[in-house]
């Protein structure tokens, strides 16, 4: 952790409020360029800033494309709610019969 400090200054932004952090802060810390986060006040006039991953970061390339799908499938669930079926219990003992003696590879 670093002990040097960048200066910050209100601004209005669009139709919200927020920061302005000097240039070099992202330059010096190029993880932040483009990262959502949090902020969390621990007490009065002292927040804390913590950014939150990437969608690509961390993941390998099968967790990325099952996010894109599921995202893919969300979306069109909710554009089309008359499409969905129900998901039943005799769909669920022919998956059950399906998969049964499968031995999973965890690593």
């Amino acid at each position: 952790m670093t002990d040097k400090t960048y200066k910050a200054s209100w601004a209005k932004i669009g139709n919200s409020s927020g920061y302005r952090i000097t240039s070099d802060f992202f330059r010096e810390h190029p993880e932040f360029v483009g990262s959502d986060g949090v902020v969390q006040v621990i007490a009065p006039d002292t927040v804390i800033f913590s950014r939150t991953k990437l969608a690509d970061e961390g993941q390998d390339e099968d967790e990325l494309m099952l996010s894109l799908y599921l995202d893919f499938l969300t979306k069109q669930a909710l554009a089309n709610p008359d499409e969905l079926e129900e998901y039943t219990q005799q769909m669920a003992a022919e998956d059950e019969a399906l998969i049964a003696g499968v031995i999973l590879d965890v690593d």
